[in-house]
């Protein structure tokens, strides 16, 4: 997706419920302020525990989700999420600095819908955005 088509695309993401699960603040940090700078509600939480609950408390559109965290791993939150009737459906990006295949199989397996390689950029983060949040979904089925 162009930068044109990404700026014209910010209108759509306004209003967008996403969660970002990191143990990195500075990745926390850096990813809300890219995602509120385009119209996004941001919730940021540091561990997979903390983010079962936001999920809930939150019911967030989308999840940016790091693998690598300490206690309850990414993958291990998305298969917890994945399995709850109520958020099966809610997409998750992992999000990772590892990025060979067996890693992306990986998120594949325990339901994640794609996969982005630390550090990211806003273009990347964006059109994740714009590919996941409920109305691109229901216009792909």
């Amino acid at each position: 997706m162009s930068n044109t088509a990404i700026e014209n695309n910010n209108d759509g993401l306004k209003g967008t419920k996403v969660m970002v699960v990191d143990d990195s603040k500075t990745i926390r940090h850096t990813a809300e302020a890219m995602l509120a700078k385009a119209g996004c509600d941001v919730v940021t939480v540091s561990n997979g525990f903390e983010a079962l609950s936001a999920v809930v408390e939150h019911k967030p559109d989308l999840i940016f989700m790091d693998v690598m965290m300490p206690r309850l791993d990414g993958y291990k939150a998305c298969v917890l999420i994945k399995h709850n009737e109520e958020f099966r459906d809610t997409p998750v990006v992992m999000l990772s600095s590892k990025d060979g295949l067996f890693d992306k199989a990986r998120g594949r397996i325990v339901g994640s819908e794609c996969y982005l390689t630390k550090p990211f950029t806003r273009d990347e983060l964006l059109e994740a955005v714009s590919m996941h949040r409920p109305e691109a979904s229901a216009a792909k089925s």
